[in-house]
Order: C-alpha cells, then structure tokens, then sequence
C-alpha cells in the first residue's frame, strides 16, 4: 500500500497550490481520508478530513482557504489551498487514519 503525494512547491504569501495524493493497492472509496502537515520541531497537525461519503472539516487555521476534496475513480484525495500564508509553511502528508499509512510528505513553502 502506497500514498503518494505531490504538488508541493514554493510560493508568495497569498498564492495558491492543489496538493494531490494518489493511494495505491488500497481500496479507496471505503476509507476516511485526511492531509497532516508538520515543521521542524513541532507535532504533526492536522488539517483536513473528508469522509468516505464526502464530509470535510478542518482545522480553524485554514478555513475558509483550504478545500479538501477526493476523486474515488483517481483513487486520489486533494488538497487546494488558497491566500497562502507563511504560517501554512510545513511538510503536507495525506493519511489513512483507519490504516495509520502515512504518505511520503510534500513541501510547501510560502515566503514573501
């Protein structure tokens, strides 16, 4: 079982990126899913979360600019953040709670 993550880069405060990750040997549509993010010396923190039927929420930091959303035929879960802030600098993972399989993190980075 794989999760692969990308669209990670750097960016202005303000820009935006869509995070993706893609599961593979797993049955998808029957899990939960969610994105973590983590910098150095801190605990990872999550996100976001979409359930196998849809429901998201999020953590108040980024709501209202993050989207979590999830395309069971790609086998894929996003992540599109908007009006980046240099706090939202981290390591972005994607994750199966029911699982606990982690993917191999991506790197966002917003600087002015």
């Amino acid at each position: 079982v794989q999760l692969q993550a990308c669209g990670g880069g750097s960016v202005q405060i303000g820009g935006s990126l869509r995070l993706s990750c893609k599961a593979i040997g797993v049955n998808f549509s029957i899990y939960d899913m969610g994105w973590y993010r983590q910098t150095p010396g801190k605990q990872r923190e999550l996100v976001a979360t979409i359930t196998r039927a849809g429901t998201t929420d999020y953590t108040d930091s980024v709501k209202g600019r993050f989207t979590i959303s999830r395309d069971n035929a790609r086998r894929t879960v996003y992540l599109q953040m908007n009006s980046l802030k240099s706090e939202d600098t981290a390591v972005y993972y994607c994750y199966i709670p029911s699982r606990a399989i982690w993917g191999q993190g991506t790197q966002v980075t917003v600087s002015s």
